[in-house]
């Protein structure tokens, strides 16, 4: 049975790509560039795989993508909904459900977040995996790109079940009241259970840090919940030293993402050192 042109897996990566403009994905444009799209090198970069897999697909010679392969080309080419759910498909995978918690950042969320410069903002799914962040936030925090995907994970990240290194910090954070954050993230997990109950990675995260946190297992018996929506912190950052931040989190509709933006007080001397992490930042990098 043939494919009707330009319609296959190979086909239709090519034609994102060739429409999502490099500035749109926070690329610079070079002086005397061709390509008005992304290039295949820079696809690859922005979806974590190699080039010469990004080639692959494009040709046809590899044409069943993995999930997480399929979730990272759909964050990568800003792929509406409706789109992201086509690149599943073709595929030969079944689109997330909608009772599913998303990892799918919508083009016009990434709009609103490119218009806040460098500030520091990170995306988190309903679960505390994180998703998107900016340079900002790299700058400020580290990039978080070392880690393996799945331990990019606050909950795991605040909750740790073995002695592992950090994970979204690189260096040391500490809060006004610790106590507090802590009770809100289990909080805001439970709140997750009931808008996603059929969720296998919550339920995962859950059972794993139930049992191998007893800090989390003391505030999950609990039973409170609640959603995480502000936080003072202060980030040791080894280039400008100390910085104190508010730490704010907004809620993006029925998906529960979660924007999280850190900013100082006007004109304060925080202030002043978040904007130098920008500049003296050694991870400043971004996962646009």
């Amino acid at each position: 049975m043939s494919t009707t042109p330009g319609t296959g897996l190979g086909a239709m990566i090519r034609t994102w790509r060739d429409r999502l403009a490099p500035s749109a994905a926070a690329l610079p444009v070079a002086r005397g560039r061709r390509a008005a799209g992304l290039r295949r090198e820079e696809l690859a970069a922005l979806a974590g795989v190699s080039v010469d897999y990004i080639v692959r697909l494009e040709q046809g010679r590899a044409t069943t993508p993995s999930a997480p392969v399929v979730a990272s080309l759909a964050r990568a080419l800003q792929l509406s909904t409706a789109e992201r759910d086509h690149l599943y498909r073709l595929a030969q995978l079944v689109p997330p459900a909608n009772g599913a918690i998303s990892d799918h950042l919508p083009p016009g969320v990434r709009r609103v977040l490119a218009r806040l410069g460098d500030v520091a903002v990170a995306v988190f799914a309903a679960d505390w995996q994180l998703v998107w962040w900016n340079r900002g936030w790299a700058a400020l925090l580290g990039a978080p790109d070392a880690s393996p995907p799945r331990l990019r994970n606050f909950a795991r990240d605040r909750f740790p079940v073995d002695a592992g290194p950090a994970r979204l910090a690189l260096w040391p954070v500490t809060e006004t009241d610790r106590d507090a954050t802590d009770a809100a993230v289990v909080s805001d997990l439970r709140r997750a259970t009931g808008r996603f109950p059929q969720d296998t990675r919550l339920a995962v995260l859950i059972r794993e840090l139930n049992a191998g946190n007893r800090r989390f297992a003391e505030l999950w018996a609990a039973g409170e919940v609640a959603a995480h929506r502000e936080d003072r912190k202060t980030i040791d950052h080894p280039s400008v030293g100390p910085i104190t931040v508010d730490c704010d989190v907004l809620t993006d509709g029925d998906s529960e993402r979660k924007i999280v933006i850190m900013t100082a007080v006007p004109g304060s001397e925080d202030e002043s050192k978040l904007k130098l992490t920008t500049i003296a930042g050694p991870s400043a990098t971004t996962n646009n």
